[in-house]
């Protein structure tokens, strides 16, 4: 087994996916790593939708999609993914969360649980039909850790005639490692 950290691994969960999707959200762009990936694997004709509320996660994004000659194929979004609905008028195929704060930015500018419960439950009602959805979530700090619970108490709610949950972790990691959540819409509500 090759050890892989809980974005790698929601790479590996979604990959297949990104080969036919049409619409993809990634709902925390952050440095853009996940935006970058997005935009490799997805056909020219996908729409990639990237959000972020920091102007500096912004930027960063979409130098980093300019150097890899991506831009194109991707809209960038300052504005919160609890908005989403605002956005988006067409099924999602795929949607990728990676929460907490902006590597190397400010670490007091975090995900909140009730915006991030809020977004997960919006980003879910617009997921197509065997779409997928992956959540990154950090409790290895106190607000990453109230967050983790707050995710894993909605998720754990969700109707399992509707959505297929499942959750990944290293268990002999120290320091409270992530975990990472996948979502499978099952059918229409």
């Amino acid at each position: 087994m090759v050890v892989v950290n809980a974005v790698q691994m929601a790479h590996n969960f979604i990959i297949s996916r990104l080969q036919t999707a049409n619409l993809v959200v990634d709902a925390t762009a952050g440095n853009g790593h996940d935006t970058l990936f997005l935009t490799k694997n997805t056909p020219a004709t996908t729409t990639i939708l990237a959000f972020d509320i920091q102007p500096q996660a912004i930027a960063k994004t979409e130098l980093l999609l300019q150097q890899h000659q991506f831009l194109h194929k991707t809209r960038l979004i300052l504005d919160s993914h609890a908005n989403i609905a605002k956005y988006i008028d067409q099924p999602v195929d795929v949607a990728m969360f990676n929460l907490g704060y902006l590597p190397g930015g400010d670490h007091t500018l975090s995900t909140y649980p009730d915006i991030t419960i809020e977004a997960i439950s919006k980003t879910l009602q617009l997921l197509a039909v065997g779409g997928l959805m992956t959540v990154a979530a950090y409790p290895g700090y106190e607000h990453g850790k109230r967050e983790c619970q707050a995710v894993y108490q909605y998720l754990t709610g969700l109707r399992q005639q509707t959505f297929t949950v499942g959750s990944w972790a290293m268990v002999n990691q120290t320091n409270s490692p992530p975990v990472l959540y996948v979502i499978e819409k099952r059918r229409s509500e």
